[in-house]
């Protein structure tokens, strides 16, 4: 188990005072058997109407409304929590399911059919051709675990990273074309790989903890993750008797050990982790700036709401 501590400010930057309309937040993550959480703070400046609810995925989002005009919008989330994440890359995976292919059960398929689709064009079948490439020469079924981390691995050797705020996610084909990507990008790519394969994916918004990157850790001499730094994304694929599992293809990682779950949809623009308007001149819009660190042990718990 770790104790860990998540700081994730977001400032936005404006040339002159704008009015601030509903912002969207996707900060917390959820209470479960491998994640619990212990004490949170959200801040909002300048100060907002905040309300809470559970989106058609049960992710806890919050619904700020920021109250007077300003140039600066900044939010800051400060989460402590306990993590049960395992770095195991193999899994307990009902025997039916531990080659590759197979089927879900009649009483999951229902639940699981729109998360087994593609989502996204690919005309000419490049997204098809690159997956089923992981199954030449086989000679028969394919170990299930040994498949999915090969891919895994794969999209972070052959993939660049690049770390990138723009709006919205590349089209598989466009990321596989160009042979790099965001977390997401790269995400969103074997997302679609893995359905071209008849399995159930989602997509995972969070944080990464990254020991290079903790001051309590830094001299274990570890290189960097890709992706700490700022939120994360990542894939979970169901595989019957293990449930959902964590795969990290940005950094070639299995199993949820370092990963801190926050939310989970069928597409990343269900998952964004904050989104809003104002209300201004097209051009008053500056910058904006993203800074999360994860740490590990916090001395005190943080206190607020």
């Amino acid at each position: 188990m770790k104790r860990l501590r998540v700081r994730h400010t977001t400032t936005y930057r404006y040339k002159r005072p704008v009015s601030f309309g509903e912002h969207r937040l996707m900060f917390r993550p959820r209470d479960s058997h491998d994640l619990r959480l212990t004490a949170t703070r959200l801040r909002i400046s300048p100060k907002a109407d905040v309300r809470w609810l559970h989106d058609v995925f049960s992710n806890s989002i919050a619904i700020a409304t920021p109250q007077e005009p300003s140039d600066t919008l900044t939010f800051e989330s400060t989460i402590d929590i306990e993590h049960y994440g395992s770095d195991s890359a193999t899994f307990p995976i009902a025997p039916h399911a531990r080659t590759y292919p197979f089927s879900y059960p009649a009483e999951e398929s229902p639940d699981l059919q729109r998360l087994t689709e593609r989502h996204y064009p690919d005309p000419e079948h490049k997204i098809d051709a690159w997956a089923k490439r992981f199954l030449e020469d086989r000679g028969g079924p394919v170990d299930t675990n040994l498949l999915l981390g090969e891919i895994t691995r794969a999209i972070a050797r052959d993939f660049g990273y690049e770390r990138r705020y723009a709006i919205g996610t590349r089209l598989p084909v466009e990321t596989l074309d160009l042979g790099t990507g965001s977390c997401r990008d790269l995400a969103l790519l074997m997302m679609e790989a893995l359905r071209a394969l008849g399995l159930a994916t989602r997509f995972v918004s969070g944080y990464l903890y990254d020991p290079a990157r903790d001051p309590a850790r830094r001299n274990e001499g570890q290189s960097e993750l890709s992706g700490s730094g700022a939120t994360h994304a990542w894939v979970q694929v169901y595989l019957p008797g293990a449930g959902w599992v964590e795969y990290d293809p940005t950094n070639g990682l299995v199993g949820g050990g370092n990963l801190i779950r926050v939310g989970v949809a069928r597409d990343p623009y269900q998952a964004v982790p904050l989104k809003g308007s104002f209300t201004g001149y097209p051009d008053d819009y500056v910058d904006m700036d993203v800074a999360v660190e994860v740490t590990s042990e916090p001395e005190e718990p943080v206190s607020g709401k």
